[in-house]
């Protein structure tokens, strides 16, 4: 049962995009352990931007 629910949480937390963050500074502090690693806040605002950005420079949702 302990076993099934870290399933499902680890399932939740990867379909919304939780970790991504954990995940980001885990390869910046490997790539380089002085790098600074920004704030989850620039974080999450740098992704959105690229997410949804101007279509024109490669950001935002294809048709």
């Amino acid at each position: 049962m302990r076993r099934a629910a870290a399933w499902l949480r680890w399932y939740v937390t990867e379909l919304t995009g939780e970790n991504a963050y954990a995940r980001h500074v885990a390869r910046v502090r490997e790539a380089d352990a002085t790098a600074p690693v920004p704030s989850r806040r620039a974080f999450e605002r740098e992704r959105l931007e690229r997410r949804y950005g101007d279509p024109r420079n490669g950001g935002g949702v294809c048709c």
